[in-house]
């Protein structure tokens, strides 16, 4: 695992412990001699994690729509800052320089984010690990409908499997490094209409 692409949210959050855990991240990648990639703006735990990655030697790829850097959104310090004409763009080149996704708290663009790599492993479009970092218990909400989708027979357990997490940068990435991806098909029964 040489680089990781983290989903973030572009607001900070109203509990300090989400800024403090995205600067955390961003240190332990770039301690890890891995390359941050990331949507590149410069603002919210984007900006924080971003800064904290590149303050610690980091390597830190933003990829960012036009749009949003016309917006003076973008950052200005990093490593490389791609532009790109869409989020589809954006999206795909993330993940085509990624070994690794990572989803810190955030709003709908990190939820739809790591739900669509999430959805590429369920398909096996990549074996690449995905992990949530569940800062404060952000996440349990989501877990537990990822649970009741395999309750309900809508996700293969094997599946949901592929959820990752972790209370702390060094636990998510370990488990992430460690990662060894299962083949199943995605259909949970073809015979069933």
């Amino acid at each position: 695992m040489k680089s990781v692409c983290v989903f973030c949210g572009s607001s900070s959050g109203n509990n300090p412990i989400f800024a403090g855990m995205a600067a955390q991240v961003g240190q332990e990648i770039a301690i890890r001699r891995m390359r941050l990639v990331y949507g590149g703006g410069s603002v919210g735990l984007m900006g924080i994690l971003a800064d904290a990655a590149m303050n610690a030697g980091g390597e830190v790829i933003g990829v960012i729509p036009q749009a949003l850097l016309d917006k003076e959104l973008g950052h200005g310090g990093l490593t490389e800052l791609v532009v790109v004409g869409s989020m589809h763009e954006r999206k795909s080149l993330m993940a085509d320089r990624a070994d690794a996704f990572l989803a810190l708290p955030g709003g709908f663009g990190t939820f739809e984010e790591f739900c669509e790599v999430l959805t590429w492993a369920q398909l096996g479009l990549h074996d690449k690990p995905c992990a949530l970092l569940n800062v404060n218990g952000f996440y349990d909400s989501l877990l537990a409908l990822f649970d009741q989708a395999v309750t309900d027979g809508f996700l293969r357990p094997e599946h949901r499997a592929l959820v990752l997490t972790g209370f702390s940068p060094d636990e998510v990435l370990d488990r992430m490094a460690t990662f060894i991806p299962t083949k199943v098909d995605k259909w949970i029964d073809l015979r069933k209409s």
